[in-house]
């Protein structure tokens, strides 16, 4: 039977090879199992049957559907955990407002509101104060009557009910919330205020604190003067003014703020200065060679401030002109000096402090007179200079030749202190006055011209110089 074989091994090829589910279902014993054992065993892997290929054939199971579950029932509604923080905003005489903050953990069922409930001190039941719930975070209970003592509490809510209440430690007492009072004194109060005489002082200290501040001004200790001191009080500062400052508005200032048994205080200390008088005595203590010594006291009127210097003048009694010697000196005494020689002077002193210079000053009584000394001249001796010398040649003689008929000359160079005297003589014979010569002699070069010499004029010529010394002869009678 090889047709049919051969038709069943290409319907095998198509046959897919089975999964799992199908090959577990194929292990399942069925009426064609005994039916592939009988095909030989040379058969079964190359060519099986029609029969037992059609058994190998997975069969179609259907799905098997579940049964619906019930669904899960909702997680039952928990209460949020209690508001935080809370805490009093503000109290007047009718009215409280408090504040607080949202739970920690509000959880999975929300939050739909606050309510807040308060009762007397003393009473255990509270009262709501909103019949409906309040999102917010602040809440003003209204219509209370002054001087309650109201313990006050808030709860959240939510469809898990309500929460613990978060109440405030203390009972809160109706009325007038009262601020600490406060000065806010200018930074430049804080230290010494100074003043001259004359000037104005307007002084403005805000402050804060309420209800209905008590304000009060004393100086050193006492009232102040209303004459002087003008006083302006508002809720917010105080003004103090007074319109020409004198000497005696020296002091210290204290400004009180009170309310209720609450205050403060500040201090102002205010310095009235002025010019400074002249030192009290000036005294001329001593006068040697180009120098004088002053001496002086302090002042009795230092302008109600402390002396910083004093300032030296003097003048000459001739002219009367003052001109400043030592200006911001420190020292009660000083040496005035470079004054000159047969002059008389007069000094004055000046005290200086931080408004400026006195407008008088202290005078010496005395007069510094710088007294001439008496000075002998005496001539120095000098030992007078010995200005002779002997006559020397500088440049000598030295032999000619002369031409018949050209004029020639004879030269040398000598010195000599005083002026030597001069001779020329021919083969040792004084030329003197012979009109053939002419004897020249300028600035020591000296000369000796022979005019148009001839034969006859050859021979020595000799340069003599003869120094003349002079003395006198005194025979006394």
């Amino acid at each position: 039977m090889p047709v049919p074989i051969k038709k069943s091994a290409k319907k095998a090829e198509k046959v897919q090879k089975p999964t799992e589910p199908e090959a577990a279902l194929e292990s399942a014993p069925t009426e064609a199992a005994p039916v592939a054992l009988e095909v030989p065993p040379e058969h079964t892997a190359a060519a099986p049957t029609e029969s037992s290929t059609e058994v190998a054939a997975p069969a179609e199971i259907a799905p098997v559907e579940e049964p619906p579950k019930a669904p899960a029932p909702p997680p039952p509604a928990v209460p949020t955990r209690p508001p935080q923080n809370l805490v009093v905003d503000d109290v007047t005489r009718t009215s409280l407002t408090i504040q607080w903050q949202p739970p920690e953990i509000i959880g999975e069922s929300g939050l739909d509101g606050y309510t807040v409930e308060y009762c007397k001190e003393g009473v255990s039941e509270f009262v709501p104060a909103n019949t409906e719930l309040t999102t917010s975070n602040r809440f003003v209970i209204k219509g209370l009557t002054a001087g309650d003592l109201l313990n006050v509490r808030v709860v959240s809510v939510n469809a898990g009910g309500r929460s613990d209440p978060v109440s405030l430690p203390n009972p809160v007492a109706i009325r007038e919330l009262v601020d600490r009072p406060r000065i806010r004194l200018p930074c430049f109060l804080r230290a010494r205020y100074i003043k001259q005489v004359g000037d104005q002082i307007n002084l403005v200290i805000p402050f804060i604190g309420k209800f209905k501040p008590v304000i009060t001004w004393t100086k050193d200790g006492k009232p102040l003067d209303v004459k002087k001191v003008n006083i302006r009080n508002s809720d917010k500062d105080s003004i103090l003014f007074i319109r020409k400052a004198e000497r005696g508005d020296t002091g210290t200032y204290q400004m009180t703020v009170k309310v209720d048994s609450l205050e403060d205080k500040a201090n102002i200390v205010i310095q009235i200065v002025e010019l400074p008088g002249p030192p009290t005595s000036l005294k001329l203590i001593d006068t040697w060679g180009f120098n004088a010594a002053l001496e002086w006291t302090p002042p009795k009127n230092n302008g109600n401030t402390d002396i910083t210097g004093y300032t030296v003048q003097k003048a000459d009694k001739k002219t009367g002109e003052w001109f400043t010697v030592l200006e911001h000196f420190h020292r009660l005494n000083a040496t005035v000096s470079d004054l000159i020689m047969g002059n008389s002077y007069s000094f004055r002193v000046f005290s200086e402090n931080m408004v400026g210079r006195s407008e008088s000053a202290a005078i010496t009584k005395q007069v510094a007179t710088i007294q001439k000394t008496g000075i002998v001249y005496k001539p120095p001796e000098y030992k007078e200079h010995d200005f002779s010398e002997a006559p020397k040649f500088t440049a000598p003689l030295s032999d000619r030749a002369a031409t018949v008929g050209y004029t020639t000359r004879l030269l040398c160079a000598v010195r000599g202190s005083p002026k030597p005297k001069i001779e020329w003589m021919k083969n040792q014979m004084l030329i003197g006055d012979d009109p053939k010569f002419r004897q020249n002699s300028n600035l020591g070069v000296c000369s000796l011209e022979i005019r148009k010499p001839c034969s006859f004029d050859g021979g020595v010529y000799t340069f003599k110089m003869r120094l003349s010394i002079v003395c006198g002869l005194h025979v006394p009678v």
